[in-house]
């Protein structure tokens, strides 16, 4: 199973404040639903509380919430009580790629266990209080990147970029 991490972050790794986004971008919002549609995707218990009410649980996704909180209630989501144990159930089911989609414990968690980054490169930094952890580009390899100008909907300029682990940097 090939385990991805997809999240928007700013030049200085920013991914929120306030347990929010600092930033609006459309386009972004559209390749997020578009890359894990159909796919299971793991949150962090903050991070589901963060997503407005009318899209919880993430349509068209099996939503999984990693909590240690053993009587939280998440309706429509399965609950996990650690990320190993929400990979698992993502494995049982036969995923073919499953999709940690913050925050920042939980990607801090994950990274070691990576095999694919999908980040939207925000071309300016925020101020923030949620960070994307540090990765050694070093141990990864630019697949692809696709670069979005700023334009009448998008207030700063990103790029999306694929990123694979190399061979031995497990």
């Amino acid at each position: 199973m090939i385990v991805s991490m997809i999240a928007a972050v700013a030049e200085n790794r920013v991914i929120g404040k306030d347990n929010d986004l600092v930033w609006h971008l459309p386009d972004d919002m559209k390749y997020f639903m578009e890359t894990t549609s159909d796919h299971f995707v793991i949150m962090g218990r903050r991070n589901y509380e963060s997503i407005p009410h009318k899209y919880r649980p993430l349509p068209k996704r099996t939503n999984i919430v990693v909590t240690r909180q053993s009587d939280y209630e998440a309706p429509g989501c399965i609950i996990a009580n650690s990320l190993e144990q929400a990979l698992a159930l993502a494995e049982e089911q036969q995923q073919e790629e499953v999709f940690i989609i913050g925050g920042e414990q939980i990607y801090a968690q994950a990274l070691p266990k990576a095999d694919r980054l999908y980040l939207t490169e925000v071309k300016a930094a925020f101020d923030g209080d949620t960070f994307f952890p540090v990765f050694d580009r070093q141990q990864w390899h630019e697949k692809w990147r696709q670069p979005h100008p700023v334009d009448e909907r998008h207030a700063y300029p990103f790029d999306f970029v694929l990123y694979e682990r190399k061979p031995n940097h497990s």
